[in-house]
């Protein structure tokens, strides 16, 4: 069995042309996997990270409530693939003692792993995709101006 790479969000940021990305980076703070995503989940993710709330659930909040009203827990997600520029992810979740794999974009994956606390893990191929830490954020840049 491949042994996966875990890896935490570290921000979400715009890159040059104005997209949102997510930055994940492994728990050394070594290396970062940049995933475009899009505005929507771009807020979905950065409201977890700032520790807000929204006034009425998003719908990364609805697919918590089922999924726990529905008595299955978010165990981890992992970001699988990448095939022609686009990268795919897996939602594993544990349900009356099965585990259910749900296919995802790694952005919804990350925006429900957040609000679950759930593991978000990356299929170790993809380690050629990411940059070295000190290449993307620089040191004078605080966590205010990344998320």
């Amino acid at each position: 069995m491949v042994k996966l790479l875990q890896v935490k969000v570290k921000a979400v940021t715009l890159d040059e042309g104005g997209s949102f990305l997510v930055l994940l980076t492994d728990e050394q703070e070594t290396k970062i996997l940049p995933i475009s995503i899009g505005p929507f989940e771009a807020q979905s993710i950065a409201l977890v990270l700032q520790g807000k709330m929204p006034p009425r659930p998003l719908t990364h909040d609805l697919l918590k409530s089922l999924c726990e009203n529905m008595g299955g827990t978010i165990e981890k997600v992992i970001i699988t693939d990448i095939i022609d520029s686009t990268f795919y992810a897996e939602i594993y979740i544990q349900h009356k003692g099965q585990t259910l794999i749900m296919d995802s974009r790694p952005s919804d994956a990350v925006a429900l792993a957040l609000r679950c606390e759930a593991g978000i893990f990356m299929a170790p191929k993809l380690v050629e995709f990411t940059y070295d830490f000190q290449d993307i954020i620089s040191s004078d840049q605080t966590d205010e101006e990344i998320h």
